[in-house]
């Protein structure tokens, strides 16, 4: 069974969807036999490379939208994190553009499937709780470093022009298939899923597919 993912690193709900459908695989019965491809996606290309101001002050920018109401945003999706054991420090955050980060995914996907969830979840727990800087050379090459790639393959990744291409190929796929937000399931070819469902929702779509990919 195949399995599809749009996400985008800056996104937090991508951190809590990524996290509670990671844990609905790994109790699934047929788990060693679900392929898993991760896509690349930005909810805004025009972020900065640098922001001076924090993530509020972002997004109340961008998004045209009081300080106090960007912080009751927030706050909301802290808790939703919270529930899976996630801390989100928006405070901490600095703002940047993912691109760079996004070229790095792609070139994680060619070393494995494993290799590019692992450093896809050490991007977000960076950038989301870490407070460190997602398109920073030494702070990612370190982190692929931590999920096996080799640091000095991790810094040419971050401005390959091959692998931008691949980033730009992955958002006219999805722009094909009608996503307009991520985190963007798609199982087996035929059924989508949006958000950061409850674990629960994606237990019961993987039973399902799986269930009807081998009816008969």
């Amino acid at each position: 069974m195949r399995i599809d993912i749009w996400s985008d690193i800056a996104c937090p709900w991508c951190y809590i969807g990524l996290t509670r459908f990671g844990r609905a695989l790994a109790r699934f019965e047929h788990a060693d036999d679900v392929e898993v491809e991760l896509h690349s996606y930005q909810l805004d290309p025009t972020l900065p490379e640098s922001f001076d101001g924090t993530e509020a002050d972002y997004l109340a920018a961008s998004k045209g939208i009081d300080v106090a109401d960007v912080h009751a945003m927030t706050a909301q999706v802290s808790a939703a994190a919270a529930t899976e054991g996630l801390t989100l420090d928006f405070d901490s955050l600095v703002v940047t553009n993912p691109r760079r980060a996004h070229r790095l995914l792609q070139y994680a996907k060619g070393v494995s499937g494993q290799a590019a969830w692992d450093l896809e979840l050490a991007l977000l727990t960076a950038h989301f709780a870490d407070g460190l800087s997602i398109s920073d050379p030494d702070t990612v090459s370190a982190l692929a470093d931590g999920v096996g790639i080799a640091p000095d393959a991790a810094r040419a990744a971050l401005d390959s022009a091959e692998l931008d291409a691949a980033v730009g190929a992955d958002v006219r796929a999805a722009a094909q298939l009608g996503i307009r937000g991520v985190p963007f399931f798609v199982l087996d070819e035929k059924y989508g899923v949006s958000g950061a469902q409850p674990p629960e929702l994606f237990d019961r779509a993987l039973q399902q597919v799986w269930d009807e990919e081998h009816s008969g």
